[in-house]
């Protein structure tokens, strides 16, 4: 009751000080309060307008959907608008189909699958996007997959696709994004436990039905919010490894794009980039800052005490953020280096287009399920996870050899490079002095220097140059190199000789 009471009065602070401030500059956006009208301005600016909130679906509605009760289905994938340059599609490892998640109620996860266009005994790599609540096909057309969408709305190469170094997973996750659908609502998840049980699943179900990948290195990716899902989904794999829970697998190391992770640390960060950046100004920022040790307060109690606080805390927080941008005006805040055109900050909708075309619905074996591209229902339900700290689970990953890369794009503002510097640093492992001692050296591609990276063992950071929030889609030469010297150990590969450089801030 004590800590009710408290977080009562905390609630009632902020809202009082964000929502009436004797200075303008702190207000809030207009919807910034309320996570359901959030969720579709964020889903609205990518100019995504999915028909449901999230994929939950009436048995009555899968007559001619894929669900027939096998555990498996799977089907080799041929895009009725591929444009190939004389590759056969017939001759492409190009596989998408649906496996049932074991421990659910009656979920099925959709996915894709690209063998490597190199060899098949390259590292498996598994590619979450965030949101929460995004499919991860937003990462397969506009960052690291195969293809790329022309305005004609054909699917041609992408020169640097990620399938060019690995074999190449793409998942729809939490269960009611994209594809993956369910028919019973108690398979909505709201913490990572969920969410990582899920993909454990799922790989299970991969492995048992490709066999001959398990003995390869595995990898996890993403970016945004699936710095939440990537440390815990990592944890999960290792633990089932040493339980020896079912198929082993072979977890060599997981990598963070521009992710949330330790959010205590992140939003701290948030006055000080958009200052360093020249998005506020000085007063602005020591204004904004007054609400900091609030929200880091809120942020302590999200750990210890349970729902009720994580929510308040998401709240309390976000107004930093708000506050900022309220300052900054029509600034992407995924790539300051651009603004938003009115509402639209990208343009995704030829994903959704080319995804309900009813030839590429036949090809991929989905039926009449939709396609849910973002889906506000799962963004909702994950905002008691949204201000969990998920750092604490690395540490007993890097001890066991377990390698991690977290990369950030210098030009995002929503999970900028200096928060996640911060937390990488802060993090108490058995290298953390040695890390914070270690040199920064230039990450050099083709002869120019790409970013700064600094690694110590199997921890790495790597400030990438000329780049948002998405690191492939704004430097896909940069970002296949480094999937391919990280998977192979050789990150550090070509760089100069070590400086001292401003991303140790």
């Amino acid at each position: 009751m004590e800590v009710l009471r408290f977080l009562s009065l905390l609630v009632v602070f902020v809202l009082a000080v964000f929502c009436f401030p004797s200075d303008a500059s702190l207000q809030l956006h207009p919807q910034a309060q309320f996570p359901s009208a959030h969720a579709e301005k964020l889903i609205h600016e990518l100019n995504l307008f999915p028909k449901d909130h999230i994929n939950i679906q009436e048995p009555d509605r899968l007559s001619s959907s894929p669900s027939d009760g096998k555990r498996l289905v799977e089907k080799p994938l041929r895009f009725p608008n591929f444009i190939g340059d004389g590759v056969s599609v017939e001759d492409l490892g190009h596989h998408a189909g649906y496996y049932k998640i074991e421990h659910s109620h009656a979920a099925r996860m959709f996915y894709f699958f690209f063998e490597s266009r190199n060899s098949k005994d390259d590292p498996v790599v598994i590619w979450l996007t965030g949101g929460p609540g995004c499919s991860s096909e937003l990462a397969l057309f506009y960052e690291n997959g195969p293809f790329k969408i022309t305005k004609n709305m054909s699917l041609v190469w992408n020169e640097y696709g990620w399938d060019k170094v690995s074999n190449l997973l793409y998942v729809d996750q939490p269960i009611g994004t994209g594809f993956s659908y369910s028919t019973d609502k108690h398979d909505i998840r709201h913490n990572e436990k969920g969410v990582s049980d899920d993909l454990y699943d799922f790989l299970q179900a991969f492995f048992t039905e490709h066999p001959e990948l398990a003995k390869n290195d595995f990898f996890i990716t993403g970016e945004s919010y699936a710095g939440h899902y990537i440390p815990a989904f990592a944890a999960r794999v290792h633990q089932g490894n040493k339980a020896k829970e079912g198929i082993h697998i072979n977890l060599k190391g997981f990598a963070i794009g521009n992710g949330l992770t330790d959010p205590e640390i992140q939003y701290g960060a948030y006055t000080d980039y958009a200052l360093d950046m020249g998005i506020i100004s000085k007063s602005d920022h020591d204004r904004i800052n007054k609400v900091l040790p609030v929200c880091e307060a809120a942020i302590k109690l999200c750990g210890t005490d349970g729902t009720i606080s994580c929510m308040a805390s998401y709240l309390v927080c976000n107004g930093i953020f708000s506050a900022v941008m309220s300052r900054a005006g029509s600034i992407n805040y995924y790539d300051i280096r651009k603004k938003c055109e009115g509402s639209l900050c990208y343009d995704f909708s030829s994903m959704e287009k080319l995804l309900n075309q009813k030839d590429v619905r036949d090809s991929l074996g989905v039926g009449d399920i939709d396609f849910v591209s973002c889906s506000t229902s799962v963004y909702q339900a994950m905002l008691v996870d949204w201000m969990r700290n998920l750092e604490v689970g690395i540490p007993g990953l890097l001890e066991d050899g377990v390698k991690l890369l977290v990369y950030a794009g210098e030009y995002d503002l929503i999970c900028n490079w200096l928060g996640n510097s911060r937390w990488v640093h802060a993090m108490e492992w058995s290298g953390q002095k040695e890390f914070q001692g270690s040199s920064e050296v230039p990450f050099v591609v083709d002869n120019s220097e790409a970013g700064l990276l600094k690694s110590h063992g199997p921890l790495s950071f790597l400030k990438v140059h000329d780049a948002g929030h998405m690191v492939p889609m704004d430097q896909p030469k940069a970002a296949l190199e480094m999937l391919k010297r990280w998977t192979k150990s050789s990150l550090a590969e070509n760089s100069a000789e070590p400086k001292n450089l401003v991303s140790s801030m």
